[in-house]
């Protein structure tokens, strides 16, 4: 979804917001301060923040030539026509552009030679670097042919310039990363979710590819959407962007009190988990303030002692490659 950045915001009603009938557009407005509880972001002082439309899938932004018109691109194969007809800051229509045109991800630059090029290009500029130390094809997943072959050819052939040090991709998702693994001279790969306390999937494909290949693994999402951030699992959990099925806090509440009886938290467990095995080298997470920094560094740092991994293997919670690979 995209939300709309303004120094000033006219309100509307639930009703106003919305497109005509017969526009055959989605709606733009959801309620006073949208779905995405804007109101609750903080802002520099004189700003203010409001929803101006919903759009699925939004990623890009782009000003069109007549006032009034956005042109949003989406990781998909849609473009959408975001139009503010009467100028006060909320959309009034949202519909997509050229239906019958099929885009091939019109979302900024795509994994095309060229594409790939100007996005280092691009981003060496923004950094004022003459070199990245790691350089990723970020979620592919929806133009695998496309990023497996000349997106990644394009970043190893910059790699072997000296412009790219470590070259790989990142997705939520391991068996495509295990496939790039296996068939390309990547170096690094990140997988988000899929090694995790709640979630061990990368243990089937990925991991094993990754230790033949020596290719280094970088764990994100390790927290599963926050459900694994707190000592104790709220009955309002949220899994992989989604509310936690019931059978997932169970098992996440049944992780936690292991972890209580060995004096560890669920948090300082989720953080050190992944470290089990030898192929991850980095563990990504998401920090907003120096207080989550420092609360990373404890929760990272915590003992854990060798006797939890057992019980959580015992108890069928996590597999036994990762005690049995563990460091």
């Amino acid at each position: 979804m995209g939300c709309a950045l303004v120094p000033a915001v006219k309100r509307r009603s639930a009703t106003s917001g919305a497109p005509r009938a017969d526009s055959g557009a989605l709606p733009t407005r959801a309620g006073a301060t949208g779905p995405l509880h804007v109101a609750s972001i903080k802002l520099p002082a004189g700003f203010k923040i409001d929803l101006y439309a919903i759009v699925p899938d939004a990623r890009h932004m782009a000003v069109g030539p007549n006032a009034g018109v956005v042109f949003v691109g989406t990781r998909k194969n849609n473009v959408y026509a975001v139009t503010d007809r009467d100028k006060d800051r909320v959309a009034d229509e949202v519909k997509q552009f050229a239906p019958s045109v099929s885009f091939k991800i019109p979302n900024g630059v795509c994994f095309s030679r060229d594409g790939v090029l100007r996005s280092v290009e691009d981003s060496l500029d923004r950094l004022g670097l003459d070199r990245i130390d790691i350089a990723y094809l970020h979620d592919p997943d929806d133009h695998w042919q496309q990023a497996s072959t000349t997106g990644i050819e394009t970043l190893i052939e910059l790699r072997d310039q000296g412009v790219l040090a470590a070259v790989g991709a990142g997705m939520n998702q391991s068996a495509l990363l295990a496939d790039l693994v296996r068939r390309t001279d990547v170096d690094v790969v990140m997988v988000a979710g899929r090694w995790t306390l709640l979630d061990q999937s990368a243990a089937e494909d990925l991991l094993p590819a990754a230790s033949q290949r020596g290719v280094r693994v970088v764990a994100a999402g390790i927290y599963n959407s926050g459900l694994l951030s707190e000592p104790t699992v709220s009955d309002d959990a949220r899994f992989d962007y989604r509310e936690a099925p019931v059978q997932i806090v169970e098992s996440a509440r049944r992780i936690a009190a292991a972890c209580a009886r060995h004096g560890v938290t669920l948090p300082e467990a989720a953080v050190q988990f992944p470290f089990r095995h030898p192929a991850v080298a980095s563990v990504v997470v998401g920090t907003r303030t120096a207080a989550h920094v420092s609360s990373l560094v404890t929760r990272s740092t915590a003992p854990v002692p060798d006797e939890l991994w057992t019980d959580l293997v015992d108890d069928g919670l996590v597999p036994a490659a990762a005690i049995e690979q563990g460091t």
